[in-house]
């Protein structure tokens, strides 16, 4: 990029950062209002038969910024409950009144209310196998078809309706391949944190935790890394007696006590994903996206962690558990703490599948980072699918074979953002891949922080990727 092209995106992050601040003087309740709507959509999109099924698939819209004929901006709803993705999505939000856009977030099948078989919807193999991202996708155009009948059947030409897709994580995966796989559907997609390439072959296995130990060196500093490395060999040898187990499930006010070495691995699994996700949500202001968080939890973890002095491994276990509240009880209204996977947790256990059956993403830890020393194994993978899903995760080469990989020369109108203080980033897209596929690193940033709402103390790093996609999106609409 050219120091021009740079001066040029800097001066626009500054206007609209203005521009934004001025809007944001409506009330947030106002600004982030949404209408509930149902579609029926096909229960498999690829089957041909003589009675289909079809079930109701959930969408939220806000209309409030919408003139006839503006844009559609699409949300393609991730793994989760799509109400809590459109309140973290505030980039839509600030700049639909630029566009005079209609606001659309699309829940993803087997989520929040969108469950094909209800209740029933994770009790078997069966009524799990229409949970995958292609029959998602194809939710996504069937429903971007029904809205652009709807808003502009008689506004414009059929081949040239102006919705653009946004999506962070794994919805931007989908945003991305939703361009990819359906090019009539959207002109554009704006792919926050979106780890494409997070595949097996595609990414080494030992870059994810790595990237995590470098956040927590950055904003915890070196001695909370160190104790967080101790902590787990501590763990193991406490966990080897009944009294040891017992403290540690009273410390750590877990929900139900430690009986043995299988709840001494999930204990520790439970330890490694909160690490992860305080790394995911290190904004620099307080958020709720997981869990009600503080502004810089790695920072706040680490201080509770290493400010005071521990003289004996209780000593340093009452530690960890007082640091853990940050993540697991910061508003002080949490009893217990759950460690165990459940089938009532729909959310969980319908990501998991997903990870089984598709999005494996393959995850090992070496003595150069925080974590335990574990490599990856995909056959005991995929043998754990099987015990827990009743399948075997698919091959290796499916992302390759079903969304081209890591060649995206041929595809168009894309853009990958990535925080470089993202872990997923390690798998993301962080370099051009044509003359209208780019990629946008965003310093010292987070997960998919573009994407959420204005703050007055963005840098203008976030304020640069923002300016770069509303240059992208005007340029796909013909507004450049």
């Amino acid at each position: 990029m050219s120091l021009f092209s740079k001066i040029l995106i800097y001066l626009i992050s500054l206007i609209l950062l203005l521009l934004l601040n001025i809007i944001e003087v409506e009330s947030t309740d106002q600004k982030y209002s949404l209408e509930t709507r149902y579609i029926e959509v096909p229960l498999d999109h690829f089957a041909a038969t003589s009675s289909p099924k079809f079930f109701k698939l959930r969408y939220l819209i806000n209309s409030k910024y919408h003139v006839r004929g503006g844009p559609v901006f699409v949300y393609t709803g991730n793994n989760g409950d799509i109400s809590i993705f459109a309140q973290n999505t505030g980039f839509m939000f600030d700049i639909a009144p630029v566009f005079n856009a209609l606001l659309v977030f699309i829940e993803h099948r087997y989520y929040g209310q969108s469950l094909p078989f209800g209740n029933a919807s994770f009790s078997s193999p069966e009524n799990l196998r229409y949970l995958s991202s292609t029959q998602a996708l194809a939710d996504f155009a069937f429903v971007i078809d029904y809205l652009t009948r709807s808003f502009y059947e008689n506004v414009i030409t059929h081949d040239t309706h102006p919705v653009v897709a946004f999506g962070g994580s794994y919805g931007g995966m989908l945003s991305a391949w939703l361009r990819m796989k359906y090019p009539y559907s959207v002109v554009g997609a704006i792919s926050s944190s979106a780890p494409m390439f997070y595949f097996p072959g595609m990414t080494s296995c030992d870059l994810f935790y790595d990237k995590v130990t470098q956040v927590f060196e950055k904003f915890g500093r070196d001695q909370c890394v160190k104790t967080i490395k101790l902590g787990w060999d501590v763990i193991i040898n406490l966990s080897k007696t009944k009294l040891g187990m017992d403290f540690i499930s009273t410390t750590w006010k877990l929900c139900g006590r430690l009986k043995g070495p299988e709840d001494t691995e999930t204990l520790l699994n439970w330890l490694g994903k909160i690490y992860v996700n305080i790394a995911l949500t290190n904004y620099h202001y307080p958020t709720d996206l997981y869990t009600p968080l503080p502004a810089y939890p790695v920072k706040v973890f680490c201080d509770k962690l290493t400010t005071s002095y521990f003289n004996d491994t209780k000593g340093l276990i009452e530690h960890f558990g007082h640091a853990l509240e940050v993540y697991t009880n910061y508003t002080g209204k949490r009893v217990c703490n759950n460690i165990n996977s459940t089938n009532d947790d729909y959310t969980e256990f319908a990501y998991d599948y997903q990870q089984c059956t598709e999005l494996t993403m393959p995850k090992c830890s070496t003595d150069a980072d925080m974590f335990m020393t574990k490599p990856w194994d995909f056959e005991k993978y995929s043998m754990d699918c099987y015990k827990k899903f009743g399948v075997r995760a698919l091959p290796p080469q499916w992302s390759q074979v079903t969304y081209g990989g890591k060649n995206l020369k041929y595809y168009s109108n894309i853009v990958f953002s990535n925080g470089m203080m993202d872990p997923y980033s390690c798998g993301g897209v962080t370099g051009n891949m044509s003359a209208t596929v780019w990629a946008f690193n965003i310093s010292d940033a987070p997960h998919h922080i573009d994407l959420r709402n204005s703050d007055v103390a963005d840098n203008n790093y976030v304020l640069g990727a923002r300016s770069f996609h509303i240059q992208a999106i005007k340029q796909w609409l013909n507004m450049a």
